[in-house]
């Protein structure tokens, strides 16, 4: 991968609304340079999409997140994969990720209630063969999320804790 193309990667991670204008003067290059390498990366799959990271405590919101670890036996050809696919195709399913540890996957779903969240554990990913067991740990307040920081703490003498 070219340097131009991780300096891109890192300020869209940074902020997605940065434009093509605004990245071409920080990395000193023409804008078309910058908007051919965008499109570049989104076609090969490397950008695969832009959003916002909402701070669901300013706003009146009664959904729930939780994460669920789930511990499987993996399938021959295709390992953890395919259960892993089947579980995605859920719409509730926010992401997915194979873990080292004592479960095999991590699975934050977002829903409208605890008990949908319960319904959708027992309902859905404990009736697959290959799942041995799960813990749902609902999410209760968000801090940090993708480096964005969720609330202003401050520390005893009234400043604002370092942030670097």
């Amino acid at each position: 991968m070219e340097k131009l193309e991780k300096d891109i990667i890192a300020l869209v991670t940074e902020d997605s609304r940065r434009t093509p204008a605004k990245m071409a003067v920080m990395l000193g290059v023409t804008e078309g340079e910058v908007e051919k390498t965008i499109k570049s990366l989104e076609a090969r799959g490397i950008i695969v999409k832009y959003g916002a990271i909402v701070n669901s405590d300013c706003i009146e919101d009664d959904s729930v997140e939780a994460l669920i670890e789930v511990k499987v036996t993996p399938q021959r050809g295709s390992g953890f994969d395919r259960i892993a696919e089947e579980i995605a195709a859920y719409p509730q399913v926010k992401t997915l990720y194979l873990m080292s540890g004592a479960y095999d996957l991590a699975v934050i779903v977002h829903s409208s209630s605890l008990k949908d969240v319960s319904r959708f554990v027992s309902e859905c990913i404990s009736t697959y063969d290959n799942v041995l067991s799960t813990a749902t740990h609902f999410i209760l307040k968000k801090y940090k999320v993708e480096g964005a920081n969720m609330t202003e703490i401050e520390n005893s003498n009234g400043r604002l804790s370092y942030q670097p």
